[in-house]
């Protein structure tokens, strides 16, 4: 299933694409599509069979709502930094030994086509389109990864936007490069896991003003999903809802040649992941 939430920030309404591109109103089966509902299997079958049967309604203005976020009241978003060979080379770090684990707040999560802000004082701003996976059912100390596998409940694409100056150079943690406002679009939809058999042979692409400039796949990922996840949760509890970024591959600003052409507003930034839907952002200041 292809899950969404449209409407005006706060106040989005649930809803599902269907295999004719239309989207039906969700809103008379579950109130909302989030943790709650991704941990209740019984509500999923409500929305399946509602939508086989044909009892969903079109969404009327579907055209002209905004597209929010797929997930609602996300509990926390764990990033895995230098997850992709390719990258790694293009950043001259060696790859890791165990993954790169830092957070984002839930809060810098938007929409996949709201704007996002170039912080004030920024001159390091950078893109990275990522795998995102959402989890399904609690998860600790996990033991194999094929386990790890049966707690996602699906995937989407997320731009881990950064600010590379507030990331490496202003002391601390990765922290303020990583945090600040609208710097994590999701979506355009959650497509659950049953229509993604195998995460780690998904295409990644990016452009910046109509230009490739990433061309990735999920098969150069260093520690793939399900190791992200059990190893994840060895060192905290992941509830359902929870976001996981699963890294970027190469073609990030920060690995290009001088001057490297990072971000300013006005540029346009489009991103896709195979099967998993496109994003479109304006950048504008903050």
């Amino acid at each position: 299933m292809k899950l969404m939430r449209v409407g005006v920030a706060g106040a989005e309404r649930p809803a599902l694409l269907d295999a004719e591109g239309i989207l039906r109103d969700l809103s008379g089966v579950v109130d909302d599509i989030d943790g709650a509902l991704l941990a209740d299997d019984a509500a999923l079958a409500r929305i399946r069979n509602a939508a086989e049967a044909g009892e969903l309604p079109v969404l009327d203005g579907a055209g002209e709502m905004r597209v929010g976020a797929p997930v609602g009241r996300i509990g926390k978003v764990v990033c895995i930094g230098l997850n992709y060979h390719d990258h790694a080379r293009e950043t001259g770090a060696e790859p890791p030994a165990e993954p790169v684990v830092f957070l984002k707040a839930a809060d810098t999560v938007v929409g996949p086509y709201d704007s996002v802000l170039v912080p004030r004082g920024s001159v390091k701003t950078d893109w990275e389109v990522e795998l995102a996976v959402v989890i399904g059912r609690t998860a600790r100390y996990l033991e194999s990864d094929e386990e790890a596998l049966a707690h996602v409940a699906g995937y989407a694409v997320g731009h881990d936007v950064s600010e590379r100056e507030f990331q490496i150079e202003r002391g601390g943690t990765w922290d303020k490069g990583k945090n600040c406002e609208t710097f994590n679009p999701l979506g355009p939809w959650l497509v659950t896991a049953d229509e993604v058999p195998d995460p780690q042979t998904l295409s990644l692409r990016l452009w910046v003003n109509g230009e490739l400039k990433q061309d990735g796949t999920t098969a150069e990922q260093i520690f793939p999903v399900g190791e992200v996840v059990r190893y994840v949760s060895r060192f905290m509890t992941l509830h359902p809802g929870d976001v996981i970024n699963t890294g970027t591959p190469a073609g990030v600003a920060m690995g290009r040649p001088e001057p490297k052409p990072y971000l300013r507003a006005g540029d346009v930034v489009e991103l896709e992941v195979e099967g998993l839907g496109r994003q479109r952002q304006e950048f504008t200041d903050a």
